[in-house]
């Protein structure tokens, strides 16, 4: 396994549409691997192929307490989306930033596992919000984007000129 570059806001990369997978294979295996091992080392509960620059509809979440129930969703497809809960979201691609969005608190999520057999699965709270956040990636679409546009500026020129000191 390996620990993959997790893509920062702005980074153009980020607002690239996912393609599905058509095959899951072991090239697709692997990738879930890195990813949740790339999750787990941020440490995060929830990451997209996108965040690290592979654009295939692939996510992977583990809200557990003790990081050990990951969840893999190969072309995730939500359905049934009922019911509101905001809460304070962060993400990986955008590093030490925390703010209010409102998402569903239940869903119902098809998709395939890491060996590409079918999946269905309801989610409610955390899991939920999780879920639907790391499938905003797949549409090239980050939290930020629920926010201001003066927030998320600000958000924005913060991570530019910390990306420039560290260059």
């Amino acid at each position: 396994m390996a620990i993959l570059e997790i893509l920062e806001f702005p980074d153009p990369r980020l607002r690239t549409k996912a393609r599905a997978v058509t095959k899951v294979d072991d090239s697709v295996r692997k990738l879930v691997d890195d990813m949740l091992e790339t999750m787990y080392e941020a440490p995060g509960i929830g990451l997209a192929a996108t965040q690290v620059n592979v654009h295939q509809r692939i996510i992977v979440v583990d809200v557990s307490e003790n990081r050990d129930e990951p969840h893999a969703f190969i072309n995730p497809r939500l359905e049934d989306l009922s019911g509101t809960i905001e809460s304070d979201e962060g993400c990986l691609s955008v590093p030490g930033f925390y703010e209010p969005v409102v998402r569903a608190e239940h869903i119902h999520v098809r998709a395939l596992n890491r060996d590409g057999e079918p999946l269905e699965m309801e989610a409610e709270g955390l899991l939920a919000v999780c879920i639907q956040h790391e499938c905003d990636h797949l549409e090239g679409k980050l939290f930020v984007d629920y926010l201001s546009n003066l927030k998320r500026t600000r958000i924005r020129r913060k991570l530019e000129k910390l990306h420039r000191m560290q260059a």
